[in-house]
């Protein structure tokens, strides 16, 4: 909403202004005046259509006057008056000021807004919003009708018999007021008593839908069409709801959506469906969002890698189809990244695979050093650097870089020349200054990337690492076998928090702002504040079965659209919100 109260006030109303005023022409005149009017009312048309009636009477009320009023200053020659063989100009009061005209703009205006202007812009608005919204919002209705009128008679005498007994189904009701004044109409007149087009049910309040009674129906408003030679205009055509419209589950994820303050620290997981990609034969093992949030990437125990659409289109039981798939790999996938400097993706099966994230086609690849300490362990350092870390069995941490041949760093990570087993996990912060791996034995070790010196290394966990990230303000948040979830300050020996879960490991978790969104093999989803001293989740949810079926296998966290991607062990993966 304030997106839309912003293209209101900088764009819609100066618009206005400078399409209305009765002191400066245009070039070309009438002709570009025209065209600019025209756009203007597809804008301010595809607005309406999308918030629906009641935000189309909360936000477009003046929007909507302004432009109406024009009609009123021209054709009831309340400000000039032309004549016969003589024009004569009287001052116009134009929004409270006393402006003195040029007779040529008032001879464009007057041309531009004519009744065939009048029909182009009252029947779409009064069919978007309906009769009672419109009578409320445009204080001159009458007098626009009138001319929208005058206009459909001028064309309707000069149609075929076929037209006439096309157009003339869409009479008004009996019972309307104004219909039976202006005699037999072709399309609906505006009337005090509810029609069709009314409010005859009420509404939610957002993107013109209806609660009845735990289901959001979306109303369908009829829409009206009449011969025209005026055919090149897209707000005389059909106004149906387009595939881009905001639908089933979409439309309920909105309604929680749209009164949340953009700035609200809080992930909200309302465990509504909204997509469903389907590709994977295999466990989905790993997820990885792209810059921008419009694709993601998934690598699956099938030996694939696929890139996914994330378009905000269907009821919430579409199926989406993957965009790419890459089938070079020899064994399963368990993790993929976007190296985001350089526009490339990285993906791992004991291999590193660099390829081009828009023609799938593979550029590079990088094996075990000897063949025997395999790969275990992948991240990519964030932009503007290039490189790839990769750590081994033998806890050896590796850095490359792809534009060029060869090793670019080699670390042994050791600490107190004690060898702390495999390495599991590896996380790099945010600003490329330090690497934290995680082993085998819980024992965390952490990084100088610019240096190689060995910060600290410390006894972090009772059990096997499953996961790591790093966050803003030095942090490293890990998991483990040992049902916990720590926080860690980098040079600090205890732990700032830490969570222990009762039963279930957290295998799986993604950061949102200063909230960790984890994820269970229960089906469990549960949202921890790092700023909370409470040792208790802040919200947790189980999954259903209608939204997930199958165990719970990798989360990825959609910061800026707030959605959760959710993989599963039978390869299906969920977009909830």
């Amino acid at each position: 909403m304030d997106m839309l109260m912003k293209i209101n006030q900088d764009v819609l109303l100066p618009l206005l202004d400078l399409l209305t005023t009765p002191k400066m022409g245009f070039p070309s005149g009438v002709q570009t005046r025209t065209a600019v009017c025209l756009k203007t009312l597809s804008l301010m048309a595809l607005i309406c259509l999308r918030i629906g009636r009641e935000m189309v009477q909360q936000h477009m009320a003046d929007t909507l006057c302004r432009f109406f009023a024009v009609f009123s200053l021209l054709h009831r020659n309340f400000g000039y008056k032309l004549t016969e063989g003589r024009k004569t100009t009287t001052c116009v009061c134009e929004r409270g000021r006393v402006v003195f005209p040029v007779m040529a703009v008032l001879e464009e205006l007057q041309t531009v807004f004519n009744p065939e202007m009048a029909y182009a812009s009252y029947i779409p608005f009064y069919c978007l919003i309906g009769d009672t919204a419109i009578r409320k919002l445009v204080p001159n209705h009458e007098l626009v009708w009138q001319l929208a009128q005058s206009y459909q008679q001028s064309v309707s005498q000069g149609s075929t018999e076929t037209n006439l007994t096309a157009t003339s189904r869409l009479e008004p009701p009996a019972s309307s007021g104004f219909g039976r004044r202006m005699g037999c109409s072709p399309f609906p007149a505006p009337s005090t008593s509810s029609t069709p087009l009314g409010d005859s049910i009420p509404e939610s309040g957002t993107f013109g839908s209806h609660l009845v009674g735990n289901r959001i129906q979306v109303h369908s408003t009829p829409i009206i069409t009449t011969a025209s030679t005026f055919t090149d205009s897209a707000l005389k055509q059909e106004l149906p709801r387009s595939s881009r419209s905001l639908q089933g589950n979409w439309l309920a994820y909105w309604q929680y959506e749209i009164g949340l303050n953009q700035q609200d620290p809080h992930f909200h997981f309302h465990q509504i469906r909204l997509q469903s990609f389907l590709g994977h034969s295999g466990t989905t093992k790993c997820l990885a969002p792209l810059a921008g949030e419009d694709y993601f990437l998934s690598g699956s125990k099938d030996k694939t890698v696929k890139l996914w659409p994330l378009y905000n289109h269907g009821d919430g039981t579409q199926e989406v189809e993957p965009r790419l798939t890459y089938s070079e790999h020899r064994k399963s996938v368990f993790y993929v990244g976007q190296l985001e400097a350089s526009q490339e993706v990285v993906s791992c099966d004991g291999t590193v695979h660099l390829w081009d994230q828009y023609t799938g086609k593979h550029i590079r690849s990088y094996e075990a050093v000897d063949g025997k300490s395999p790969i275990t362990a992948v991240t990519t350092m964030p932009a503007p650097h290039c490189s790839v870390v990769f750590g081994s069995a033998d806890s050896v941490l590796r850095f490359i870089d792809p534009r060029k041949p060869g090793l670019q760093h080699e670390f042994r990570l050791a600490y107190n020349n004690v060898s702390a087993g495999l390495i599991r996990y590896l996380a790099v912060s945010p600003s490329g200054r330090t690497v934290a791996a995680g082993f085998s034995s819980g024992f965390i070790v952490l990084l100088d990337a610019r240096t190689g010196l060995v910060l600290r290394g410390w006894p972090a966990h009772e059990g096997d690492i499953l996961q790591m990230k790093a966050a803003e303000g030095n942090l490293v948040i890990s998991s483990s076998t040992d049902y916990t979830l720590t926080v860690w300050k980098d040079l600090e020996h205890k732990p700032l928090r830490q969570y222990r879960s009762q039963s279930d490991q957290i295998h799986a978790f993604d950061l949102y702002g200063s909230q960790i969104v984890t994820g269970t093999v229960a089906n469990k989803i549960g949202v921890y504040s790092m700023a909370d001293i409470s040792l208790s989740p802040v919200t947790s949810t189980k999954l259903s079965s209608e939204n997930l079926r199958g165990t719970l296998t990798s989360l990825a966290v959609l910061p800026t659209k707030r959605l959760l991607l959710l993989g599963s062990d039978n390869g299906a993966i969920r977009l909830l919100a």
